[in-house]
């Protein structure tokens, strides 16, 4: 161990390395811990506690001030208006929907799908087998 540490150390010593100024003084400083002049780290200010009830009490008088102008505006005292009248026109354009269900049975059709590929198949295979001489 004692012969490699002697090696580094020569290794170490042939280097010959030239550092400039500023990056001199900016290992120093982060050496010593300081940062870089010109850097200062940012401040992070907290708001008080009264900041955030003020916030959330304008917010809840924000929200029953829109209440109220909406409820304002639909007096339930009024008399109701009279229904617009249904031309036939719109009648005709509005679609019927048939809500009749019934279960679908759909394994059997299925099945006789994958029957007729499944002989396809076969039907194709027989003809590429004749075609090559096999």
């Amino acid at each position: 161990m004692d012969k490699l540490a002697k090696q580094l150390r020569a290794d170490a010593a042939l280097i010959d390395v030239q550092v400039s100024d500023e990056l001199e003084r900016r290992i120093t400083a982060s050496l010593h811990g300081l940062s870089p002049e010109g850097q200062e780290p940012p401040t992070i200010r907290q708001r008080p506690a009264a900041f955030w009830w003020a916030s959330s009490l304008t917010g809840v008088a924000a929200a029953l001030i829109v209440i109220a102008v909406i409820n304002s505006q639909s007096r339930l005292d009024e008399a109701p208006t009279r229904a617009p009248e249904i031309s036939p026109i719109a009648v005709l354009t509005t679609p019927i929907i048939d809500w009749k269900t019934e279960s679908a049975m759909l394994t059997s059709p299925l099945r006789k799908e994958l029957e007729d590929l499944q002989a396809d198949i076969k039907k194709a295979e027989q003809k590429v087998k004749e075609d090559i001489g096999l």
